[in-house]
């Protein structure tokens, strides 16, 4: 379907019934890189999944996509729903708005999600590349994203074994705007710490890592679960997109976010 949240036209899908749960996507991705998790998911929860300004099938707007601009998104898509809170799950980019989310709107979460992501800023030869590459996308179009992406997103073997899956997010990539694409990589060169949320965090969370992760590596994603107490360190074999090397694991790790969100829930209405 799609939603107008604060005059932007957002794709969004809604499935299933039960606790909500928001997947947001990776970078430049869309929201089908969680097909697999989604249809699993549905059985028991209400799954929500929204592309991303600027990418999949929403609108281009102005940059730069900041992350609490973003959040400020997936709210709006929640008020749309008539959803109150939801556990929010975030792949990668869809970590930091995860992150943001809960800055902003720390009431309305019942949990959080963070896969193969990271807390901290971009250092000073991360921000030089991001803003190098949205300079040479709105020159040369999305080969440079193409080039400098699809070889990191798997773990070595998985581009002989299943050269149809990194066709499939090649895909995605290659039909995104390059005008959206140039001004998410600004809105993330933009993006603040989230580690001072970390004592703050008191819903349950779930971190997610892959052991040949070459964008996000175990150690980002072991810095997170070690600051905050109540997250849960899940390291798999996989590289960057565990969405689709390891379906099922990542599945059962959402499951079990869920599982320990409702638990939290129930205990908030017992207790109140």
């Amino acid at each position: 379907m799609q939603l107008s949240i604060d005059g932007v036209r957002l794709d969004v899908l809604d499935e299933g019934s039960g606790t909500p749960i928001v997947l947001l996507h990776g970078f430049p991705l869309a929201k089908e890189t969680w097909d697999q998790q989604a249809a699993a998911l549905a059985r028991v929860a209400r799954v929500i999944r929204l592309d991303l300004r600027g990418l999949g099938a929403s609108a281009v707007t102005a940059g730069p996509y900041l992350m609490e601009a973003l959040a400020g998104d997936v709210a709006g898509v929640l008020d749309a729903l008539g959803v109150e809170r939801a556990v929010i799950a975030g792949h990668s980019l869809g970590g930091y708005v995860a992150f943001a989310f809960f800055r902003m709107f720390a009431e309305r979460c019942l949990g959080l999600g963070i896969v193969c992501s990271r807390a901290a800023a971009d250092g000073d030869e991360m921000l030089a590349l991001r803003y190098e590459l949205a300079e040479r996308v709105e020159r040369e179009g999305l080969q440079p994203i193409v080039e400098w992406y699809v070889p990191k997103y798997f773990a070595p073997e998985m581009y002989e074994r299943a050269p149809e899956t990194v066709q499939q997010v090649r895909t995605i990539v290659e039909r995104s705007d390059p005008r959206g694409v140039a001004a998410m990589l600004r809105g993330i060169a933009a993006r603040v710490s989230s580690e001072d949320l970390f004592s703050e965090i008191d819903v349950p969370l779930r971190v997610v890592a892959g052991t040949q992760d070459a964008i996000a590596p175990v150690a980002f994603s072991r810095r997170i679960a070690d600051g905050v107490r109540s997250a849960t360190l899940d390291v798999l074999d996989c590289g960057h997109m565990p969405l689709l090397e390891v379906p099922d694991a990542l599945t059962a790790s959402l499951e079990q976010l869920l599982a320990l969100a409702r638990a939290a829930q129930n205990r908030l209405r017992a207790g109140g």
